[in-house]
């Protein structure tokens, strides 16, 4: 039993659920289940569709008519019959998209968010499950919603293992190809969620581990698994080799190229992540096994931009011991700031923050009726991994440093 998990990337157009073809007639599909995002940035078009339904409610069926386009010109390529039944399949899943926007009474943004989200996946691969029947590969399309159970904390849904890991096993027929949609599930109402962008990653772990899968193969426009983002570096590695512990470092760091939370079912149940190139499917790209380190040792650096930098100070100059920064932390909690970076001394308490759920405002607020506090946004956050002074150095030249933070292993840059 094998999983595959292919991007918005690898089917961007109708050239690209081609070559998904070939990269399954290359490899086999026997015994296989596919997980497939939305095409290119329908998830970014989908937020557009949500933002214009709290901020500006005219502007919706135009954005929602660009998702159609969009789509019906990838089918119009793909499907040579106008008659063809994936048309009404497509009309039919707008046709829900407009009505859950027409009866919602929710004011809940998270809530609202879900219930839109999901339909690029949706539409997605009900476009690729057809094109595979006409090209003659048999296979099975599958609401992951049934399939993958969750609590409701919208936009981030925690899995329950137990009901999943039920459903999925006597649900699922494994021999033959299934195809279903990566970043869903649906809670015990049945209402979607998500399980945080780029959660598709995560989905395909989620049924690896719920069938026992051989393996579990991550499909990317990347020759594998880099050393650097080569959208931001000119020199990069491929790393041919990468451990469980040190994969889950550099996701923690927020390497693009692996989920934060993928990992960790697999790395229980000892099943081996590659991540391989849709342009190169006869090459071997990365595994993620267990083993030690990574092959070749290199330093591997991490971007993270739009992040927050906060310097927090007591008011009247006394240390910020537990008390405090405990107060801190359950202030970041509630208002679902990811911290990427810690620092203090005796009287502050500096912060590397991920703003992703647009409530800095409201937090930055509140601590200022605790603490003083001062603030960078838009800053970079870079992370590298096995550093050496030379990989330093290449970033320090460049940036005005607002704070370095060194273990071991680790070195941290906040530059502006």
């Amino acid at each position: 039993m094998r999983i595959f998990k292919f991007g918005g990337a690898s089917v961007k157009d109708a050239d690209g659920v081609r070559n998904v073809v070939k990269v399954l007639q290359t490899t086999g599909y026997e015994n296989t289940l596919l997980v497939i995002s939305a095409m290119g940035k329908t998830t970014n078009a989908m937020e557009v569709v949500v933002k214009n339904y709290f901020d500006n409610r005219d502007a919706v069926p135009a954005a929602i008519q660009d998702v159609a386009d969009y789509h019906l010109g990838i089918m119009e390529e793909l499907f040579e019959n106008k008659n063809h039944p994936v048309y009404d399949r497509f009309q039919e899943l707008i046709g829900e998209l407009k009505g859950f926007l027409a009866w919602n009474k929710s004011p809940k943004k998270s809530f609202v968010y879900d219930q839109v989200v999901g339909y690029g996946e949706l539409i997605s691969t009900a476009i690729v499950s057809a094109y595979f029947h006409d090209q003659g590969i048999v296979n099975t399309w599958l609401d992951v919603r049934n399939y993958i159970k969750t609590n409701n904390e919208y936009r981030d849904a925690k899995v329950d293992w137990d009901h999943t890991q039920q459903r999925i096993q006597t649900g699922i027929n494994t021999k033959i190809l299934n195809i279903t949609q990566g970043f869903l599930g649906s809670d015990e109402n049945n209402f979607t969620t998500t399980l945080g962008r780029e959660g598709s990653d995560y989905t395909a772990a989620i049924f690896a581990y719920c069938l026992n899968a051989d393996s579990v193969t991550i499909w990317k426009d990347v020759p594998g698994v880099l050393n650097a983002d080569p959208r931001h570096f000119s020199e990069t590695r491929l790393l041919n080799t990468i451990s469980y512990r040190e994969a889950i470092e550099l996701a923690f760091y927020g390497a693009s190229v692996i989920h934060p939370k993928t990992l960790q079912p697999l790395q229980r149940k000892e099943i081996p992540l590659h991540v391989r190139s849709f342009l190169q499917p006869e090459v071997p790209g990365t595994m993620v096994s267990k083993g030690k380190g990574i092959e070749p040792k290199v330093p591997c650096f991490i971007i993270k931009k739009d992040q927050v930098l906060m310097k927090l100070s007591s008011l009247d100059f006394s240390f910020i011991v537990e008390d405090n920064i405990s107060e801190i932390f359950r202030l970041f909690h509630d208002y679902r700031m990811k911290v990427d970076l810690i620092q203090n001394s005796a009287i502050s308490f500096s912060v590397c923050v991920d703003n992703k759920f647009d409530k800095l405002e409201d937090l930055l607020q509140t601590l200022r009726s605790k603490f003083k506090v001062s603030h960078h946004e838009n800053v970079t956050l870079y992370t590298i991994r096995h550093f050496n002074e030379e990989s330093i150095k290449s970033l320090q030249n460049e940036n005005r440093i607002l704070l370095e933070q060194r273990t071991q292993e680790t070195v941290q840059l906040v530059v502006q």
